[in-house]
């Protein structure tokens, strides 16, 4: 990989070129054909950013194909805030000033010694994903959307659901969803009661029961709802409940907030004594996002490996904020931020719009492949991660050049692979 050179951060004039290792920039003016450090002051081959090192020692490199005492380039800096905005343009909250340090990353730091400790499974795990709800209330229009690539618009074509569907959605390598879409009719609805109540609701790991919001059959709803739970309760007692009141779009804005708290509470009365978390949805916006990305989440292996590793990530490259997406979905599975954000939603807006670009790519025989969008007061890259997921890193010292994040990120690609990767059960990742 050839690195252009790329003004420096400093009043020295230093830049970035190759050097060293093959596809590793040094600093310009380097006689050392190793790459060592400028000025004559000896320092590990490899690369890193600013005038004054991070001080620590020699030591195997986090990234094992670097070899030695590799050095990474990382800025420190933080903002106050940022969001999406629906009219799908970046807005920005400033009001701090910063500046650009270095950071050893190496195995003399601590926080990279936890990063490279996990333990998977050693088998793919199935996990058995019930979504119910009455006839129309928007079951397989979620579904295509999430999972089929379907955009909103193109749901209207979609016919009610007969009997069970059955689909297999496989989630970081060893998370495979067995997804049973139950159609809705009143006919089938007895029949997941009676004579198939076993089949349907042994083994669940979760249950997703949606509403209509404008049903004008709500106790019927009711009815069928506490008949899942009582069969739940029966068959799959530690089975994690979702309540979807789904097409809030058609209620009047203002009332959305009363009419979601109304419900939420009757079904969380009715669910006594399993425990519900209840969601607001609509097709037509990020909520649907948000619900599907906390329903995924309850269901990842190891996720709090997968976010200590993320946290530590983030905090070795210094990234103010670092999210994991699911690569087919795009549904968040975890993230990073040093510091409470002004835009809960803008996880859910970025899956959105994200997922809606790369259908337009597709349409255009193209892939989305990585995205950049830099200004004077930050940058962010949302880039190929590993075979199952996306990541976006956003930087807020936009003087770091582009070339140092993405190299940042290619070069922990094998260690987050190595968390997806299904070995024997005493597989770790441990510093070599």
């Amino acid at each position: 990989m050839g690195l252009r050179d790329i003004p420096g951060d400093g009043g020295d004039g230093a830049g970035w070129r190759p050097g060293g290792m093959e596809g590793h920039p040094r600093r310009r003016g380097c006689g050392n054909p190793e790459g060592r450090g400028c000025g004559g002051t000896p320092g590990p081959a490899g690369w890193f950013r600013g005038r004054r090192r991070f001080p620590g020692g020699s030591g195997s490199s986090p990234w094992p194909e670097q070899g030695e005492g590799s050095w990474g380039c990382v800025s420190a800096s933080r903002y106050r805030g940022w969001h999406w905005d629906w009219h799908w343009h970046w807005e920005w909250d400033w009001d701090w000033d910063w500046r650009a340090e270095p950071v050893r990353v190496g195995s003399s730091d601590p926080r990279w010694a936890s990063l490279c400790r996990c333990v998977m499974p050693s088998t793919a795990m199935k996990k058995k994903v019930l979504l119910m709800g009455k006839s129309g209330s928007g079951k397989t229009s979620m579904r295509s959307i999430i999972f089929a690539n379907y955009i909103a618009r193109d749901t209207r074509r979609l016919g009610a659901t007969i009997d069970v569907e059955h689909s297999h959605v496989r989630f970081l390598g060893n998370l495979v969803l067995n997804l049973w879409d139950c159609g809705g009719q009143d006919t089938f609805m007895e029949n997941y009661f009676t004579s198939q109540r076993d089949n349907i609701f042994r083994n669940v790991e979760v249950l997703i029961y949606v509403f209509d919001v404008e049903s004008r059959e709500l106790e019927k709803d009711m009815h069928y709802y506490q008949s899942c739970l009582e069969a739940i309760l029966q068959n799959s007692p530690d089975a994690k409940i979702f309540c979807l009141v789904h097409k809030m779009d058609l209620v009047q804005e203002d009332q959305r907030d009363l009419i979601f708290k109304e419900r939420e509470e009757d079904l969380k009365r009715l669910s006594r004594p399993l425990e519900c978390v209840c969601f607001r949805t609509s097709i037509w916006d990020e909520t649907l996002y948000k619900a599907w990305s906390s329903i995924v989440y309850q269901l990842i292996p190891n996720v709090q490996q997968l976010e200590m590793n993320l946290r530590n990530f983030a905090q070795i490259i210094e990234a103010d904020e670092v999210l994991l997406f699911e690569r087919a979905t795009f549904l968040v599975i975890s993230h990073y931020q040093c510091k409470e954000q002004r835009d809960v939603h803008r996880f859910e807006k970025i899956s959105n719009i994200i997922k809606q670009f790369k259908l337009s790519c597709s349409k255009l025989a193209a892939s989305f492949q990585s995205m950049e969008v830099r200004n004077s007061n930050f940058a962010a890259f949302i880039d190929i991660f590993t075979s199952n997921t996306y990541v976006m890193v956003v930087m807020s010292d936009p003087s770091i050049p582009s070339a140092a994040t993405l190299i940042n990120i290619r070069n922990a690609r094998k260690h987050f692979e190595k968390l997806e990767r299904v070995d024997g059960p005493k597989h770790s990742l441990l510093m070599r």
